[in-house]
This record gives C-alpha cells, structure tokens and sequence, in this order.
C-alpha cells in the first residue's frame, strides 16, 4: 500500500509541475499571437478563438429566480447547472437577463498534423 500511496503523491506532483508549465506556455503563446487566427508551425497546428462564458451573479440570479426552491437546487451560480437547468426548460433564458456579464476567454488548440 506504501508503493501504492507514494506513486500516487509522485504523479500528483508531476501533474501540478505539467500543469503549471501548460499554464506558462500559453500564456506565453497568446502574448505572441493574435485571437481568432490560426498559425501553423512545422507539423504542428495552432487555432486560437474566443469562447463567451456567463459568469452570473448570485443575488442577481437569487433575485430573477420565481421559486426558492430553484435556488437550494443551485446553490450558488454554477453556470453548468445553469445551462443544464436551460436546456430542461425549467428555467428560461429572458428570466436570466440581467444576471450574468458575458466573459471572453480566448481558447488554444494545438494539433499534430
């Protein structure tokens, strides 16, 4: 179980030391490189857009929502139960204006050719 717990701790040290170095790097890419633009680099493909993400506000969703018990079900404003609660018409989109500010967050994707 020693072997087992030790291994364990070593790939999870390994992944935060990746991820951080993920982090750097396309940081470091999107300082170089326009949004929206698509770069090829030897055999490697480069595709940066914006992705729009609604980042809510929690009195202001509270505040729009006709029932309590549609808040204890959210708890606070997770925009996944938020797009899921949309896709099941429990919820619609015109009781939500308002409440969120749209985020743009450029997303990178790097392909092997």
């Amino acid at each position: 179980m020693e072997a087992k717990l030790a291994r364990y701790y070593q790939l999870k040290q390994l992944q935060k030391a990746t991820e951080s170095e993920i982090e750097q790097l396309r940081q470091q890419i999107l300082a170089e490189c326009r949004e929206d633009q698509v770069i090829e680099a030897g055999e490697y493909k480069l595709t940066i857009h914006n992705q729009h993400r609604r980042e809510y506000d929690d009195q202001k969703l509270y505040d729009a929502l006709p029932d309590a018990a549609l808040w204890r079900l959210l708890s606070k404003a997770d925009a996944a139960k938020i797009n899921s609660m949309l896709k099941l018409k429990v919820i619609s989109d015109e009781l939500l204006q308002g409440t969120f500010h749209v985020k743009q967050v450029p997303v990178i994707r790097v392909e092997k050719q």
